[in-house]
């Protein structure tokens, strides 16, 4: 008799028009997923790629607090099924247009512990989303303390990807076999061998695929563990013969609160975000890939935007990870009104829109890395509306605003959120009022009460802010940030965050790798926007190693730091590594006079289109974009030199192109001669095709100009 009343309780909360039916195909009809309900009623999921098993039978579900039963004895209550194939505009983006076609399935579900559940499945040509839309009635708190999604890959493969932390991003990429990597970050990109008896009219030999997160904007962020590690495998007798299925299995972890558990609502309902698997039969298919924003609501500002644009600039910044400049106010402090100026005639007289000024404020003498507070107080000296006192912003204001440069300003937090979010109003009211429509946040330091930096509390805290940011018109560039998951859909004044090992790790580490940039274009950047700071031109540091003024400043240069690119690869970095704020990260002494320097003074960071054109993960990447009527074009290199054919079909017909072509000199090489560069110009058509030399560790950059 309970069972009786529960289901037609169910029914009468559920719209009528069921359907039992459990799988669903994308538009073009390659990829399927499956639904399961086992006898016990816990749910699964598996998918297929041109008729073969791609991820075989893996969990799903939450585990929770107090009793409630989140995973099982669940009955499908109906299906849905929905199709929509519409194009949105962007305001600023890779594409501007952008296609977003999919067939949807919801399956509504029920259990005798009164919680209701949808699953919603979402299929594209070029993957997959799903998301958990749970309601528990007479609960007014969740907490969740496991999420047991899992994606079980049926074939083994190479991946890249960075290991799982909840701290930090900045950690450099491996190249592995699936089955041993134990624990790892999103976006986690492999490649999975197609089986000989594989059916598909694909000529590649493998299945590109990455699985992230969409819409995290109220849930902790989500990594992945292998099922059972290297280590826990090895202990298993004939594992690989009898568990071959599970060898590739990788579950969920979520970013803990410091009691353990994962996330806290405080009513009777949760949202969770979009689990995503992008595929696509080559490398280059993923960057191309728009599902992640697809996957985000649609913008929810409203009015004129034009307050949100694109734009270049330089910054005093670089000399500080050097150690030629301070942060601080002291003999070699940076932002002073002598330099702002020095900088902003640079900017003006080089088609650069802004300028970034680090160490403005006061408080940078007080801060030590981690949050700490007395009575709830900060200890922290940061202070958002206090200028230095060798910093006069009226004045600088002033003369950027005569010279047509925008000013972006700068909040570092060292982690202190609550103090930053006590004052964050205010903040931006005030610098909005100076004139400031962009600013950098950073967050270079623990967080208080024990909080990591990746968990529900700190992404609530990253909202908080671009929702205030938007309030006061202004734009964002978010440093040590919660990954990119396409909220730039939502809230277009979330442009750019780190998120990756960018620039400053040359400055005083043994810095980023040659596979570095190659690799980041099929990761990181499948993410969202990458503010990496390319384009430093003093690659060894011959005009700064041996200054009076430089010292080793934080113990981790060991004498020998260096950019570790060729010059040709810089340039062809502001091209690949997309923003749409792109600085030229050198300081600006290093471009004065420089020719290769015109390739930025030409460049436009408001692309209107953009196509991957070639690449492997780690090896190699071609990219091209177009801005209005030009286009840009980027390739670059791993470690070893490289030779590479770029049909010219993305250019219009029946027009004529003067090409600008820096490219590696003949001797160059990433490690004994990186600045051997030299700039070619010839005329060229889409019937046309470029011929790429990268000299090891290097790149070509080329401008498009119609004639």
């Amino acid at each position: 008799m309970k069972r009786i009343i529960f289901i037609i309780i169910s029914l009468l909360l559920i719209p009528s028009c069921s359907s039992r039916k459990t799988e669903i195909y994308s538009p073009d009809k390659n990829i399927r997923l499956r639904f399961n309900i086992d006898n016990e009623g816990f749910i699964s999921y598996n998918v297929k790629v041109g008729g073969n098993i791609f991820i075989d039978d893996s969990r799903l579900g939450f585990e929770a607090k107090d009793g409630l039963n989140l995973s099982n004895s669940f009955e499908i209550i109906k299906t849905e099924f929905t199709s929509k194939d519409e194009t949105w505009e962007q305001i600023w983006g890779e594409n501007k247009v952008i296609r977003n076609h999919y067939n949807e399935m919801s399956v509504y579900l029920a259990n005798e512990d009164s919680v209701f559940l949808t699953m919603r499945f979402r299929l594209f040509d070029d993957g997959l989303g799903f998301r958990y839309e749970y309601r528990i009635k007479d609960t007014d708190k969740i907490i969740l303390t496991n999420e047991l999604t899992s994606f079980n890959i049926k074939e083994n493969g190479t991946s890249w990807s960075i290991p799982a932390s909840f701290e930090t991003y900045e950690l450099l990429y491996r190249t592995l076999p699936l089955n041993e990597v134990d624990n790892a970050n999103t976006p986690f990109t492999f490649k999975a061998t197609r089986p000989q008896d594989y059916k598909t009219t694909s000529k590649s030999e493998a299945i590109y695929a990455s699985i992230h997160e969409a819409a995290l904007t109220d849930f902790p962020e989500m990594t992945l563990r292998l099922r059972l590690t290297k280590d826990e495998r090895q202990k298993v007798k004939g594992f690989e013969e009898k568990f071959r299925v599970q060898s590739s299995e990788f579950k969920v972890q979520l970013a803990p609160y410091p009691d353990k558990t994962k996330a806290i609502f405080e009513k009777d309902n949760f949202i969770s975000p979009w689990r995503t698997i992008q595929i696509s039969d080559k490398a280059v298919g993923l960057i191309n890939s728009n599902l992640i924003l697809n996957l985000n609501e649609p913008c929810v500002l409203e009015g004129d935007l034009s307050w949100i644009r694109p734009m270049k600039y330089v910054g005093v910044w670089w000399g500080m990870h050097l150690g030629v400049e301070s942060w601080v106010m002291d003999e070699r402090h940076g932002a002073t009104t002598e330099n702002a100026k020095r900088y902003i005639d640079f900017a003006a007289a080089n088609n650069i829109d802004a300028v970034l000024f680090e160490g403005w404020n006061e408080g940078w003498e007080s801060w030590i890395g981690t949050s700490e507070t007395q009575g709830g107080v900060s200890l922290h000296g940061f202070d958002y509306t206090k200028p230095y006192a060798d910093f006069d912003i009226d004045e600088i204001m002033r003369y950027a605003k005569e010279k047509g440069i925008e000013v972006i300003g700068h909040h570092e937090t060292g982690g202190d959120v609550i103090s930053y979010e006590n004052q964050l109003d205010e903040t931006f009211r005030w610098t909005k009022e100076k004139g400031i429509n962009c600013v950098k946040t950073g967050y270079a330091g623990s967080l208080p009460d024990n909080h990591n930096h990746h968990g529900q509390y700190n992404v609530r805290h990253y909202r908080n802010v671009v929702k205030a940011a938007a309030r006061h018109k202004i734009t964002l560039d978010v440093h040590e940030p919660i990954k990119a998951t396409g909220i730039r859909r939502t809230y277009p004044n979330m442009m750019t965050r780190e998120g990756a090992r960018g620039m400053e790790w040359n400055a005083w580490s043994e810095g980023n790798p040659p596979e570095h940039h190659v690799m980041l274009p099929f990761t990181r950047l499948l993410a969202g926007p990458l503010d990496y700071t390319p384009g430093t031109f003093d690659i060894l540091f011959e005009n700064s190693r041996h200054s009076p003024l430089r010292k080793k400043w934080n113990g981790n240069d060991k004498g020998n730091s260096r950019v570790n690119t060729t010059l040709a690869k810089q340039l062809a970095n502001w091209v690949i590594l997309y923003s749409p704020l792109q600085m030229a990260s050198d300081m600006i002494e290093h471009y004065e006079g420089h020719p290769a320097f015109q390739f930025f003074r030409d460049f436009n960071p408001d692309c209107d289109w953009s196509e991957a054109l070639q690449g492997e993960p780690g090896e190699y990447v071609a990219i091209v974009r177009r801005a209005g009527e030009d286009f840009f074009l980027g390739a670059a290199t791993d470690g070893e030199a490289r030779e590479i054919a770029i049909p010219l079909t993305f250019l219009e017909k029946d027009y004529q192109y003067e090409t600008t072509i820096y490219a590696d000199g003949d001797d160059a090489h990433w490690e004994t001669n990186p600045t051997s560069y030299k700039i070619e110009k010839k005329t060229v058509s889409s019937s046309d095709t470029l011929f790429i030399k990268m000299a090891a560790g290097g790149g070509c950059a080329v401008n498009f100009k119609t004639l």
